[in-house]
């Protein structure tokens, strides 16, 4: 009966309720309507390297807007995640389904202990993409933070009624991901065959706005100053190529500095993750293109 449902639910699922698998410290779904509205007309191929929740991604599919796309994200539990939903969505929903963790510290705490234990070895590895799905759902804001030792340690998030992806909603991402190519490599590699035609949206890591308002070390090396004008660089080498490419940023001196012989376009968005109370709520960010 299990694989009758699977099959029901593969191909009578309806795209318009396809929704990230995963919350994200600074995703972009409430950003979303610029991102669209700033679309170029057209492209061939689309690469999204810092692909995180993959909220545009979605969008796009949902607009039937993807013919091919490269994805990659040099986070190895999102591209694990992803990885198991492509190649084992019926397995990865019977692992979730069979999670011994409920809403609350303790089982939490438990959680976080065994996925910092079971380092991945080979990639999919379900045990370590279902226990990542559980803590990302209940620690604070979707907060994907490390230690020094490379562990991961956000805390509880104490949400009332904290909800788990659907079985309809894996389905559906395991359509959209078979027709894409998943990388775990740096954003340099993962757009090295971009080509004239092909459209690139870039959402690194952010410039922060002060020395304590970054929480966005979502690997252990961290994104800073030299990460940002390698972006940059690669930017200007798709420019030249005939490369279509937007990116999103702070709305920061550096970056708009950096930025400034390319269209940048100010738009508003809330942020709630800042050890700043004035740095939380709504600011300006940017998107930058080049057309």
């Amino acid at each position: 009966m299990m694989v009758e449902k699977n099959l029901f639910l593969e191909f009578f699922i309806d795209i318009k309720n396809v929704k990230p698998i995963i919350k994200w410290a600074g995703g972009k779904r409430q950003i979303l309507p610029y991102l669209i509205e700033n679309l170029p007309n057209n492209w061939d191929r689309y690469f999204e390297p810092f692909v995180g929740g993959g909220a545009l991604l979605i969008e796009l599919y949902k607009k039937n807007l993807i013919k091919s796309a490269v994805i990659s994200d040099i986070n190895i539990d999102i591209y694990n995640l992803y990885l198991s939903i492509k190649e084992k969505p019926k397995e990865l929903i019977e692992k979730i389904k069979t999670l011994p963790f409920r809403n609350n510290s303790k089982d939490y705490y438990e959680a976080r202990r065994l996925f910092n234990e079971n380092k991945i070895i080979n990639v999919p590895d379900l045990n370590r993409a279902s226990l990542f799905i559980y803590l990302n759902r209940h620690c604070y804001n979707g907060l994907y933070r490390l230690n020094s030792k490379g562990e991961f340690n956000a805390p509880f998030g104490r949400y009332n009624n904290p909800s788990m992806p659907t079985e309809e909603n894996i389905w559906e991402l395991n359509k959209l991901f078979k027709k894409i190519i998943i990388l775990n490599d740096d954003f340099e590699i993962a757009v090295s065959d971009a080509r004239k035609g092909d459209f690139v949206y870039f959402d690194p890591p952010y410039m922060p706005l002060s020395k304590t308002s970054n929480f966005t070390d979502y690997t252990s090396e961290g994104f800073d100053e030299n990460g940002q004008i390698r972006l940059f660089n690669v930017c200007k080498k798709l420019n030249s190529l005939g490369v279509n490419f937007m990116l999103s940023n702070s709305n920061s001196e550096f970056i708009r500095n950096l930025y400034k012989d390319f269209n940048i376009i100010s738009i508003p968005a809330k942020r709630n993750i800042n050890s700043k109370a004035s740095l939380r709520g709504e600011i300006e960010e940017l998107i930058i293109k080049n057309y």
